[in-house]
């Protein structure tokens, strides 16, 4: 997926004017859409196996689970109330939804990568080494966000370094070029990458744990008037994440992804994935949690991605159980272990 970091477009927020009294109504019927990444695969099993289905019948509600191939394309259907949940990371859930002025709660804190994105370097194994080089690399998205905690690790900033933006579909053709000696990006395309005898990986998201989030996001006007919803769609992942070490299930999970089980596992390897419940709470009232979310929103910030009337990295409040980073009369993300806590303690 590209994992990119933008701001909605007007059309969407205009969407989201006439959408919004809807979401918030009492309803039994309710669309949340998913795209292809590791952590989000599970979301085709659970569907295409009744277990979504089974939970929505307990609740007496009806879910629909749509995959959509573009993942920015689902982040603004989802802003623009076509979809009552989407998944997507935390840092796109701050750029998009929340600084478009949506209202939206992380229901489910599915994981963190922990390896799945990282930089390469051609011809140096140490992170040092990249300064004055030019960097290639999806702009404005998580390999962003890595190169600019990777740079400030060893005492560089963006200033050292040149950023040339580059489709995800160009990377691996990109680095086989002689002119490319430094690249930032993510599984799968930094599994191939890493294949390349030139290929020197010095450093990835297992350095920053815990900051680039893969989320469950949903509406917060519509759980709070649709408990049900939040109910469903969590007991339905605890029981999606009881099949992990099925065989049928990684089978599954790899022919939607469209590679090999060799390959689903390198990914799964380089993911925490939080399969029990309680250790997503542990995570999600962890202090550091805002902590993370302060980091991502300076970066965001000082990118323009919280748009042109933000004054400051802290416009858009966010809500964690550890406190509010950001502004207490502008909350539009919230970090919500409710229902996750209610699996945990088998009360769904």
């Amino acid at each position: 997926m590209t994992r990119l970091l933008t701001t909605v477009c007007t059309t969407a927020l205009l969407a989201l004017t006439l959408a919004t009294p809807a979401q918030a109504q009492a309803r039994d019927s309710f669309k949340v859409c998913w795209s292809i990444y590791v952590g989000w695969l599970p979301w085709d099993y659970g569907a295409a196996e009744g277990i979504v289905d089974k939970w929505a019948d307990k609740y007496d509600i009806d879910i629909e689970v749509v995959q959509i191939n573009d993942y920015i394309e689902s982040i603004n259907q989802y802003t623009a109330g076509q979809f009552d949940g989407c998944t997507m990371t935390n840092m796109d859930a701050l750029t998009i939804p929340a600084a478009g002025g949506v209202d939206s709660t992380a229901l489910i804190v599915g994981d963190f990568s922990n390896g799945n994105d990282g930089i390469v370097l051609k011809d140096a194994d140490k992170l040092e080494a990249i300064k004055g080089r030019r960097v290639n690399l999806v702009e404005l998205s998580v390999s962003h966000y890595l190169l600019a905690r990777a740079l400030d690790s060893v005492g560089l900033s963006e200033r050292d370094i040149t950023v040339v933006n580059t489709a995800d579909a160009d990377l691996v053709s990109a680095f086989n070029t002689p002119d490319v000696t430094a690249l930032a990006t993510w599984n799968p395309l930094l599994g191939t990458i890493k294949e390349s005898p030139e290929a020197n990986l010095v450093f990835d998201s297992s350095k920053i744990p815990g900051e680039i989030i893969d989320l469950m996001v949903v509406n917060t006007d519509t759980l709070k008037a649709n408990p049900a919803l939040g109910k469903a769609l969590t007991g339905a992942w605890y029981e999606i994440m009881g099949h992990l070490n099925d065989s049928g299930f990684r089978q599954h999970l790899a022919n939607v992804a469209a590679t090999d089980l060799d390959g689903l596992r390198m990914q799964l390897d380089a993911t925490r994935l939080f399969d029990k419940a309680e250790d997503a709470v542990t995570f999600t009232n962890s202090p550091a949690l805002k902590d993370t979310m302060q980091k991502v929103a300076e970066f965001s910030f000082d990118h323009g991605l919280l748009g042109e009337g933000a004054p400051d990295a802290g416009f858009v409040g966010v809500e964690t159980p550890a406190g509010v980073y950001g502004n207490n009369g502008n909350i539009k993300l919230r970090f919500d272990p409710t229902y996750m806590t209610m699996a945990a303690e088998g009360e769904l």
